[in-house]
């Protein structure tokens, strides 16, 4: 297996690797941290006059038809920068899902306006009780008439405040009752009946808790027909999890290259932190834990298309063992930074903190180690 990167893309992580380091600086994380909306819809345009936007998007529809490859370096890059626009729920996880369940007819009116910044989605399907089993949904869409209507209660939608369509799964009851079938459907933000409330994510970006009171939509809200989705949800949510371990991957990376600047100038007793033995073996475990989370991203990406077992298990894996590295990482990096590190002034704590955020988004490493053995005994 070639493990090299195409010249494409090499070009790709030079280019997105240079934006990053020109547009976002501390105070623009700052700024984006106090803004409601918490990012920028300017940088947000630039993405789509860049490309980023229509990565994965199919080239029949208008995109440029990358892979999970190239949306990991994507999101390694993003990782180096905190960026907290929402590519991972409009691009990695809503488009994905369109082109996955969607109709010829709705994959060629959404997916352009996806790759061209105008349409901004959401996916809402974790719930309460759910504990991160995807396959638990309570919300109710019950045929009618006229279409549908749908009941319940989503949490932790990512940048749902920011979405024109919010894609949300939902348990089908037909004329015969409850069908065993989640189904998924495009819910226009500003429906009434939909109640959101939206909070700041801890390292950046926002989140929203949505109430579906008896919500009214047209025939044509589901997504393809009515058949099962839960696969094509496995499916994207593993995705996503390996272009999330990507952007920790760059996080974790920031870190270290951080920490090794820091403890190079930072001195003790006339001599530098980096000439002590015992500090040097710590910046060489952080490194080798950076390198086996990158290891571990880059299989879930080259997976993202296996069979599902196959796929579903390197996706766990690469969660599990990213967010016990990232954790290791982000700590070791507080401590070498001493009292600093903890403070406003160095952003070594707001790069930690997204850091525990991935590890809980999703699942956190407790969950997915279990998931993995489970997926173990069932091969």
């Amino acid at each position: 297996m070639d493990l090299n990167l195409s010249d494409e893309q090499r070009l790709l992580r030079e280019s997105a690797e240079r934006f990053v380091a020109e547009s976002y600086d501390a105070d623009h994380r700052r700024k984006m941290a106090s803004d409601p909306l918490g990012f920028s819809p300017d940088v947000w345009k630039q993405f789509a006059e860049l490309g980023w936007l229509a990565l994965p998007i199919p080239e029949e529809c208008g995109g440029l038809g990358g892979g999970p490859v190239e949306i990991g370096i994507l999101m390694e890059a993003f990782g180096r920068g905190l960026v907290s626009e929402p590519y991972i729920a409009t691009v990695v996880l809503g488009a994905a899902l369109i082109e996955k369940c969607g109709t010829t007819g709705q994959k060629e009116a959404l997916l352009p306006k996806v790759a061209d910044g105008s349409l901004k989605l959401a996916f809402a399907h974790s719930e309460r009780a759910a504990r991160f089993d995807l396959a638990k949904v309570a919300t109710v869409a019950h045929k009618t008439a006229e279409g549908w209507r749908l009941s319940g209660s989503k949490i932790g939608v990512l940048d749902g405040h920011a979405a024109d369509e919010i894609i949300v799964s939902a348990h089908i009851h037909d004329h015969r009752g409850p069908s065993g079938r989640i189904g998924l459907f495009l819910v226009p933000a500003k429906t009434p009946s939909v109640a959101m409330s939206d909070y700041q994510r801890l390292g950046g970006g926002r989140a929203c808790n949505i109430e579906l009171s008896g919500v009214e939509l047209p025939q044509d809200a589901l997504l393809g027909d009515d058949s099962d989705t839960l696969p094509a949800i496995e499916w994207a949510v593993d995705r996503a999890m390996a272009a999330l371990g990507a952007e920790a991957v760059g996080i974790m990376q920031t870190l270290l290259d951080t920490t090794l600047d820091y403890t190079k100038i930072r001195k003790q007793f006339g001599r530098p932190l980096s000439a002590n033995q015992v500090i040097r073996h710590r910046l060489a475990d952080m490194a080798m834990q950076v390198d086996e989370a990158r290891s571990m991203a880059l299989r879930a990406a080259l997976k993202a298309d296996a069979a599902p077992v196959e796929r579903a298990r390197a996706a766990s894996g690469a969660k599990a063992k990213i967010g016990k590295c990232a954790r290791f990482v982000g700590e070791q990096s507080i401590q070498l930074h001493g009292g600093m590190g903890v403070t406003e002034e160095l952003e070594v704590g707001a790069y930690f903190k997204r850091l525990v955020a991935f590890d809980t988004l999703f699942g956190g490493s407790a969950h997915h180690y279990a998931r993995h053995a489970q997926l173990g005994r069932t091969a």
